[in-house]
């Protein structure tokens, strides 16, 4: 059993239970004691659950807000529903991004008093629907789908969530019209490199690269980073697209370093757009070993906000609301659920930029 799959047990033994004994797990999920304290060290630094001695338990309650009396239609909903809605949610990993998404909907969700039980898919169709079959039949009432592509780019997964016939909201995927039942919250991740590429230019700089791996964000940044230089008038940047490095191997821009220096020096480019943070902290690792200073000779703004304030120089970053985004799905899942014949919503949530070291100054 691969680390997310016990991750997606582990977090959905706890939704259940409210917590969980290693030496439980372990047994249950056929692994040694000691790969289970492991995992349950990894989740509870990503904030996903509490440690206690011999196992683990569910982050505590938020104090709940006050709210207004409901109206009479909906105290008839609250009556009639004689056990708290449980919801389903697929991500497609709990290592990077997404532990954020799932802390906010944990807090929405005890502040709403529901349920989540959580799967993980490892960006993986077939893994996908194999997922969602067994959260339906666990009795979920509505899910909340973070499919392992974007449907507007995948036909296949396009077809299977027009075909999921119950109440669902799409979470960090842009969609659009092609879907015809499904709510959708995400990051506009679009407006996000907007953002840093007028940094960049209100700085000074004419021309902004883009370097990033390819991935479900990537056509959004690309769309942002374009209208931004159309709307200033700079002039085009080098754009650079690389695949995703495989799991353990080294960042998907390391072998690419050699390309990257020429554009710096032969093109005259000083300012880049880098997606994501850890890419963005191997590419100024091996540009400072060969002699090029940040942000001296080269302004950096990545993208995620994951890591980028851990580099040894603090990267400026622009910083999805990834805990706002899981919570607002809660709430729209929630709603939809209380009052099924309410219209579709769809909701883009604005990134902000971290400003930090990686900038500099104006160039002269």
């Amino acid at each position: 059993m691969l680390a997310e799959e016990r991750h997606g047990a582990i977090l959905r033994e706890l939704s259940r239970k409210g917590s969980v004994k290693v030496a439980d797990l372990a047994a249950g999920l056929g692994v040694s004691a000691v790969t289970i304290r492991h995992d349950v060290r990894e989740l509870a630094g990503r904030g996903l659950l509490v440690r206690v001695h011999g196992g683990a338990v569910s982050i505590p309650d938020a104090p709940p807000r006050e709210r207004e009396e409901p109206a009479a239609g909906e105290q008839d909903r609250e009556r009639a529903r004689s056990e708290p809605y449980l919801l389903g949610m697929l991500v497609p990993q709990t290592a990077y991004y997404f532990p954020a998404v799932i802390r906010g909907a944990q807090e929405a969700a005890r502040e709403l008093g529901v349920r989540i039980t959580l799967a993980v898919s490892r960006y993986d169709l077939q893994e996908d629907r194999r997922q969602v079959a067994q959260l339906r039949a666990s009795g979920v009432d509505g899910l909340l789908l973070t499919p392992s592509d974007n449907p507007t780019l995948s036909p296949a997964t396009e077809q299977w969530v027009n075909e999921l016939d119950m109440p669902l909201v799409l979470v960090e995927r842009q969609a659009g019209w092609s879907i015809q039942k499904a709510e959708q919250v995400a990051t506009d991740h679009a407006y996000g490199a907007y953002l840093a590429t007028c940094h960049l230019a209100r700085l000074g700089h004419q021309q902004v690269a883009l370097f990033a791996c390819e991935s479900r964000t990537t056509p959004w940044i690309r769309q942002g980073h374009e209208l931004a230089q159309r709307s200033l008038g700079l002039r085009e940047g080098p754009v650079r697209m690389f695949p995703r490095a495989a799991p353990g191997a080294p960042a998907a821009m390391d072998e690419h370093v050699d390309d990257l220096l020429g554009i710096f020096r032969d093109e005259g480019v000083r300012a880049a757009l880098v997606h994501n943070d850890m890419d963005a902290l191997s590419l100024v690792r091996q540009l400072r070993s060969r002699g090029v200073s940040i942000p001296e000779d080269l302004a950096i703004v990545t993208y995620d906000d994951e890591v980028a304030a851990l580099a040894d120089i603090p990267l400026t970053a622009v910083s999805p609301p990834k805990k706002e985004v899981g919570a607002t799905a809660v709430r729209m899942l929630v709603d939809r659920l209380n009052d099924p014949d309410r219209p579709l919503h769809t909701q883009l949530l604005r990134p902000r930029l971290r400003i930090r070291a990686s900038c500099g100054a104006s160039p002269e």
